[in-house]
């Protein structure tokens, strides 16, 4: 797989202020926004994405952090998984189980959560086309269509994170490590 040196690029000014504010803001300044400060574009793109969709999707913490684990599982992002399973468990109170069965690409016991991770998952491999029941089968356990755009905000801010990640390597947080992840190639 392709990786990214990104050794002799001087960060932006305008990267350094967003990194500035964003650390003030945060407990800890998480690696891959260093990462993605080699190009203001993508952080500060990623940062409003990011922001936007908690604020403006319509769905819970728990399901946002739903859908970030299930667009991550996609993408194979190693550092997003580990720190979404870290955010779903600890802030969003996720029950572990839930979280352990998105990490091995199992189906959930939670039948709003489970269409929730059906949808996301067939709407981010498929790239946005799904069948007319799979978006009936969503809006049946509880979701209206203004939601199956939110999932859209939500694939796209991930997507960002999630190839950046995988093209720059950025070593995963202390606070995430006890969440790191590989895919088991037996779920692909």
């Amino acid at each position: 797989m392709a990786k990214l040196k990104l050794e002799n690029i001087e960060i932006s000014l305008n990267s350094k202020a967003i990194l500035e504010k964003t650390k003030q803001a945060n407990p800890f300044l998480p690696n891959m926004y260093v990462k993605m400060a080699n190009n203001t574009a993508l952080l500060d793109a990623y940062l409003h994405s990011y922001e936007s969709f908690k604020a403006n999707s319509g769905f819970t913490p728990a399901e946002q952090q739903v859908i970030s684990l299930i667009v991550s599982y996609e993408n194979n992002c190693e550092y997003c998984m580990a720190a979404h399973s870290f955010v779903g468990e600890i802030m969003a109170k996720i029950p572990t189980e839930i979280i352990e069965a998105i990490r091995n690409g199992q189906e959930i016991f939670d039948a709003k959560l489970n269409a929730l991770t059906k949808l996301t998952r067939s709407l981010t491999a498929n790239r946005g086309k799904v069948s007319q029941k799979e978006i009936d089968d969503f809006i049946a356990a509880g979701y209206n269509e203004a939601h199956v755009l939110g999932i859209i905000a939500g694939i796209g801010a991930k997507t960002m994170a999630n190839y950046s990640n995988n093209l720059t390597n950025p070593e995963v947080d202390g606070p995430f490590v006890n969440k790191i992840w590989t895919k088991n190639n037996e779920s692909n």
